[in-house]
């Protein structure tokens, strides 16, 4: 990493998340397994590691678990307008290759997908049955990130799919590849102070890119984000129990000390943090819950 990358972002005046935190699996609430479990395994091509009754746990081969999917019959599907909570997951592929396969596969399965390029990554986006929203990206190496002194520039540009498709070469698609991740999550909310509040003051994210309209993207260790706002549908309500919706992420941490000392910050910003065994649960204003939890990272 080059001393720029390193400088880029704004710290947040007290606590600060080491460079080591990452989103770990991503836990949603869905209307119906047998609906949800094709488009996840032979459309995103995830595997299942686990399933008992109204619970499956998928991820990829190495057996890293990345979404947990929730049954809860008769929820109701996301509305196009959106509500406040969950934007989309991403799902970060390890090479820009294997986001060529993922093209070719889409085009095969006839699944229809948006695409962009934000500059620091490449991006297709989906939705699942419920109408949860989903992205598959992969980034460019971090050199190539653009700045604008120390924020992070990123913009909503055209994908080049040709280029892209060439560059998965001739190896198929398998599926999912050992080493894909959940990169970030990106949430709509009531309005940026109040995230920033939550995200940067009280969790420790540094502030990474500020100037995109109506977000507010935050990040530790000079990532282009861990975390993403927005208010493009902050006059929708929240997500409730009623509806297909994230019921949890995990902000995962090096050591329990780390825990701690997050739960502690947050705590003390006024926020209420319950113990979950070794884990704490803190949910924001818009009733999104993330979990602080000491696991190696995948």
């Amino acid at each position: 990493m080059t001393s720029e990358l390193l400088q880029v972002g704004i710290r947040p005046s007290g606590y600060r998340l080491p460079d080591e935190a990452r989103v770990g699996r991503v836990r949603l609430q869905v209307s119906d397994l047998r609906a949800s479990l094709p488009y996840y395994t032979d459309v995103l091509g995830l595997r299942v590691l686990s399933q008992e009754r109204a619970v499956a746990v998928l991820g990829v081969p190495g057996g890293c678990a990345l979404i947990e999917l929730h049954e809860r019959r008769g929820v109701r599907r996301v509305p196009r307008r959106g509500l406040l909570g969950l934007y989309h997951f991403a799902i970060l592929l390890p090479d820009r290759a294997a986001l060529g396969r993922f093209v070719t596969h889409l085009r095969k399965v006839g699944a229809s997908a948006a695409s962009a390029d934000h500059l620091v990554s490449e991006a297709l986006y989906l939705a699942d049955p419920d109408g949860l929203g989903i992205e598959v990206y992969a980034d460019r190496p971090r050199e190539q990130w653009p700045t604008r002194g120390r924020e992070i520039a990123m913009a909503t540009e055209p994908l080049g799919l040709r280029a892209l498709v060439r560059a998965a070469g001739v190896e198929p698609w398998t599926g999912m590849p050992a080493g894909t991740t959940i990169g970030h999550v990106h949430f709509h909310v009531g309005t940026i102070p109040e995230a920033e509040a939550f995200y940067h003051s009280a969790l420790g994210f540094d502030k990474v890119v500020w100037t995109y309209p109506g977000a507010l993207f935050f990040s530790a260790g000079g990532y282009h984000h861990h975390v993403g706002t927005n208010t493009w549908a902050a006059r929708a309500p929240a997500a409730a129990e009623e509806d297909a919706r994230l019921l949890e992420w995990e902000l995962r941490l090096p050591q329990l000390a780390a825990v701690a000392e997050v739960a502690a910050n947050a705590a003390q910003a006024g926020y209420d943090v319950h113990d979950a065994g070794a884990d704490r649960l803190i949910t924001d204003p818009w009733g999104i819950t993330v979990r602080l939890t000491q696991r190696s990272n995948p």
